[in-house]
């Protein structure tokens, strides 16, 4: 079987991904046939796009025409989010660049043979760790997006572990993930939302320190009882064949990288550096909000320079090998980049059609008349679905929080348990649908399918529901507040 390098998305997760995204964006065309067309009058309000509470008005059906199903991956480049899509596409390629030079200069395995000696019988300990940094990035600063850059990296630490990539998955992108639906200081989510409900700034934060407690150790405890399966028996792992490959370069070789190349440990420090200013830039960005918009380009740019300037001065091979590495680690994402399209392109399908709108109208007003625990449900459950199609927090929390807060106060619910329904709802979902770029970014950096991604990672996403739903019923019980 031929070693693969770098990161890339093998042919099965691809076709399989691409199904998917293909019969959802089919769906979405369906629904602006049959959902009646309709639209809320919109203001501009300190810079932001706001909905006007009960504006909604049914409108004339659009032409819409079924070849523009079709065409829509490549209209999304040219639509409102443009600049949105062509920074996370360059952020892929600049990665899969980026990890190629760092894989052939041999630094990656000198970095997991160095980790693997010292955690080798604390492995547990380290995995304890990776999720606490993870977690806290994302609940703390809202940072996402900008962490999956060192997914690839905690795939190859479980390799060299004797996990699989689904651990390295969990530990990094999904760890992230959670952290950011179980926000304590999240600015982009839970800053937004209350300061839209009229809530201080922040308030509440004891009850949001307990969540973060409850699902860090759920995560850790679902992934080290998996982990610890895969160790006793391989072969029970879902991605076991698409792993092998990849795993046995870092699991079985014949003598240390650095006795090939003695100048590697410099090489690790510089590297280090780099790794240092780039969470500096992330960490920043929470409080310069120029720098948090440029975040994601500057990580990496910053991950290529670190990788490339690791990669000569690890005496690697003749600059246009480097050269040709970096050509190679860039087109082996290509195929990711369709399926970034395809998924930004369901949105677009919706919204051409003039259905997104009439979506949120008409499950909105079957909220009303409920009980304050079916009403946290139900807003629960509106916010996972709108994130099918609005992947932004702070752009949802801008177009839902002002026609759902007002219905919420008659419902009995508080505007900081509403706040908190729409955390729970709009972070969890980043790790379930396939139209969440992020997520298949993450997934295109490894050898998992969306499909293969949905069944190992669906019971934890049941549990995490369980539990948070139960969360929500407890602050109704108390009022959770301060109002």
């Amino acid at each position: 079987m031929q070693q693969r390098r770098g990161v890339a998305l093998s042919k099965k997760s691809f076709f399989s991904s691409v199904t998917i995204l293909g019969i959802l964006m089919f769906l979405s065309g369906v629904l602006t046939r049959v959902l009646p067309s309709g639209s809320y009058e919109r203001i501009l309000k300190d810079g932001r796009e706001k909905i006007v509470p009960g504006s909604f008005s049914v409108l004339e059906r659009p032409e819409y025409p079924l070849y523009r199903w079709i065409t829509a991956p490549l209209e999304v480049l040219f639509g409102e989010d443009q600049v949105t899509i062509i920074v996370i596409i360059l952020f892929l390629l600049l990665i899969g660049a980026s990890f190629r030079v760092l894989d052939e200069s041999g630094l990656l395995r000198y970095i997991m043979e160095t980790l693997v000696a010292k955690y080798e019988k604390r492995k547990y300990v380290l995995m304890g760790l990776l999720i606490l940094f993870f977690m806290s990035f994302g609940s703390f600063f809202g940072i996402f997006e900008e962490l999956i850059v060192l997914v690839p990296m905690a795939v190859t630490l479980s390799y060299s572990f004797g996990w699989d990539s689904l651990v390295g998955l969990g530990i990094s992108a999904m760890a992230s993930g959670f952290g950011f639906a179980a926000a304590i200081l999240n600015p982009f989510t839970l800053g937004v939302s209350q300061k839209i409900a009229g809530l201080p700034a922040f308030s509440g934060s004891l009850y949001r320190l307990l969540i973060f407690s409850v699902i860090y150790c759920i995560l850790y405890g679902y992934l080290y009882l998996y982990a610890k399966r895969i160790e006793k028996n391989p072969s029970f792992s879902m991605v076991y064949e698409e792993d092998r490959a990849l795993k046995d370069r870092f699991t079985h070789f014949e003598e240390p990288i650095s006795t090939k190349k003695e100048n590697l440990g410099k090489v690790v420090k510089i590297y280090g550096y780099f790794i240092l200013s780039m969470v500096m830039v992330i960490a920043l960005g929470f409080f310069i909000p120029v720098l948090s918009a440029a975040a994601l380009p500057l990580v990496a740019v910053i991950f290529l320079v670190a990788s490339v300037t690791a990669g000569i001065l690890s005496e690697y091979k003749p600059f246009q090998g480097l050269l040709k590495d970096l050509g190679k680690g860039f087109m082996a994402m290509l195929p990711a980049v369709l399926l970034i399209l395809m998924a930004m392109s369901i949105k677009h399908i919706m919204t051409e059609g003039m259905v997104m709108d009439s979506v949120l109208y008409y499950a909105s007003e079957r909220m009303s008349g409920l009980s304050p625990n079916m009403a946290v449900l139900g807003l629960y459950l509106l916010i996972l679905m709108l994130d099918f199609f609005i992947g932004s927090g702070s752009a949802k929390a801008f177009l839902v929080m002002p026609i759902l807060l007002p219905l919420t106060d008659l419902l009995q619910v508080t505007r900081q348990t509403a706040v908190q329904a729409f955390l729970f709802g709009d972070g969890f979902s980043n790790l379930l649908f396939p139209t969440n770029p992020t997520l298949m970014i993450a997934l295109g950096l490894t050898v998992v399918s969306y499909p293969k991604w949905i069944r190992w990672s669906i019971k934890i996403q049941g549990i995490v529901f369980i539990v948070t739903l139960m969360f929500l019923f407890l602050a109704n019980s108390f009022q959770y507040g301060p109002f």
